[in-house]
């Protein structure tokens, strides 16, 4: 396997992982917080009234909201990728943490 061909397929699985997270996003309350990336300017202006902003990078936004279809209310003032934040990932949590 070449370098090129390798540096393609590890393309494709990124992209592929982003777009799955983002669909979850999209269809599911599952996360319990977001993570806009990129932003446009003047995007924080038009956040949702209960949207709480829990961190600001110069790249992304990371918020939260307890009402259901956040994602869906993001695109809808704009954002252009919406991905989970605070997940717990594909393992149970620890009793400790729980």
């Amino acid at each position: 396997m070449t370098i090129r061909r390798l540096a393609v397929v590890l393309a494709l699985i990124f992209l592929g992982w982003i777009a799955v997270m983002a669909l979850v996003m999209r269809f599911s309350d599952a996360a319990p917080a977001a993570v806009v990336v990129l932003p446009s300017e003047g995007f924080v202006e038009r956040l949702p009234k209960d949207a709480a902003i829990l961190a600001i990078t110069p790249v992304s936004l990371t918020l939260q909201s307890d009402l259901p279809g956040f994602a869906k209310r993001l695109y809808a003032r704009g954002a252009l990728l919406v991905l989970p934040a605070g997940l717990t990932g594909c393992l149970p949590l620890p009793k400790a943490l729980r």
